[in-house]
C-alpha cells in the first residue's frame, strides 16, 4: 500500500513539474487492495492547463477616428472603409459651413492571419496612394500579468501623386514623392467600457518644402473609446508633435473626437477633426487648422466587414 502511495506522489510531482495535464485520460486505482478508490477529482482540481482569457473588443473597427488601433481583422476577413470629411466650418452660411467642399479616402484592409493584416488606400487630399502592414505582437489577457496589455506595430508607407506645381522642385523624382511612418500601438481595456491607448509614431518625409525642418517628425498620440450604450461610443485621438520639427504658425497639433453607432453589419462614425489628410503623413505632420480658429472639419467614416475565405 505504502508503495502505490509514494508512486502517485511521485506522479503528481512530475506532472505538476512539467506543468502539463492531459485531462482526457483519468486516474485510475493502482491498488489491487479491494474497495480502495482514487480520488480523481482531487488530483484534478485547478490543475488544467487552460488558454488565456484574452480581451476582445477594446476598440470597434481597425481605426480610432484617423488613427489605426490595435484591433486586428481575422483571417480572410476584408473591410472596406470611406472616410469622408467635408469643408471647415469657419467658411460660414455661403458654403453651408464647409458641407460644400468634400475630402475622402477609401481602404480595404485583408487578414493575412489572425495577427497580421495589410492595408491599401487612396485619399484625394494630395492624391495619395498608402500601403501598410500590421502586426499584432502581444494581446491582453484578463488577470494575466504576462499580457497587461495589447502591442500592435504598424509600419506604412505612401506616395504623393499630385502634379508638381513647383519650379523650384524640377525634375520632380519619385523619392521626394515618397513618405514613411512608423508606429507602436500601446493599448488596454481597463473594462467593459473604458479603453485607452498611446501611439509613439515616427514620420518620415523624404522631401520638406524648408531647410529649418526635419524630414523626421517624432509624435505621441494619445486615443481613447468609452462606450455609453451597447451600441454607441465615444471616440477620441490627439497626435503632439514634439518641438522644432515642424513650423507652428503653419502646422498644427491633430485633435478629433467622434461618436460609433453600430448598426448590423456596419460601423458609422461621425466625428470632428482639424485635419484634412487622412493618412498618417497628412494628419500627423501636415495639420494646417486649428481648433481655436474654429477650422473644423465634420465628416463621417463607414467600415464593412466581409468574410472573403473559403467555407
Amino acid at each position: 500500500m505504502k508503495k502505490h502511495i509514494c508512486l502517485l506522489i511521485v506522479l503528481m510531482g512530475y506532472s505538476l513539474s512539467h506543468a502539463q495535464i492531459d485531462t482526457t485520460k483519468k486516474f485510475e486505482a493502482v491498488s489491487d487492495t479491494p474497495g480502495y478508490q482514487a480520488d480523481e477529482s482531487s488530483l484534478l482540481d485547478g490543475l488544467e492547463d487552460e488558454e488565456p482569457d484574452f480581451v476582445t473588443n477594446t476598440f470597434k473597427g481597425t481605426r480610432l477616428i484617423n488613427s489605426q488601433c490595435i484591433e486586428m481583422l481575422g483571417k480572410a476577413n476584408m473591410d472596406y472603409r470611406i472616410s469622408h470629411r467635408f469643408g471647415t466650418l469657419d467658411q460660414g452660411a455661403y458654403n453651408l459651413y464647409g458641407l460644400d467642399q468634400a475630402f475622402q479616402r477609401m481602404s480595404f484592409t485583408f487578414g493575412l492571419t489572425d495577427l497580421i493584416n495589410i492595408e491599401v488606400g487612396r485619399s484625394s487630399v494630395n492624391k495619395v496612394y498608402d500601403g501598410s502592414i500590421k502586426w499584432k505582437m502581444m494581446r491582453q489577457a484578463k488577470g494575466d500579468k504576462k499580457r497587461p496589455l495589447s502591442i500592435v506595430y504598424v509600419a506604412n508607407m505612401a506616395v504623393q501623386t499630385l502634379r508638381n506645381t513647383n519650379p523650384n522642385f524640377n525634375p520632380y523624382y519619385f523619392s521626394n514623392r515618397l513618405y514613411y511612418t512608423h508606429q507602436l500601438l500601446l493599448a488596454k481595456k481597463f473594462n467593459e467600457n473604458l479603453s485607452v491607448q498611446i501611439m509613439p509614431t515616427v514620420v518620415h518625409r523624404n522631401l520638406i518644402d524648408s531647410a529649418k525642418y526635419k524630414n523626421t517628425v517624432l509624435s505621441m498620440g494619445l486615443g481613447g473609446r468609452y462606450k455609453v450604450s451597447r451600441k454607441i461610443a465615444i471616440t477620441g485621438e490627439y497626435f503632439y508633435v514634439l518641438p522644432n520639427q515642424i513650423s507652428s504658425f503653419q502646422y498644427h497639433n491633430s485633435f478629433s473626437i467622434g461618436c460609433d453607432i453600430e448598426t448590423g453589419g456596419h460601423v458609422f462614425q461621425l466625428h470632428f477633426t482639424n485635419s484634412t489628410g487622412m493618412n498618417e503623413k497628412g494628419f500627423i505632420a501636415e495639420t494646417e487648422n486649428s481648433w481655436l480658429k474654429n477650422q473644423i472639419h465634420f465628416g463621417f467614416n463607414i467600415s464593412r466587414v466581409f468574410y472573403i475565405g473559403r467555407n
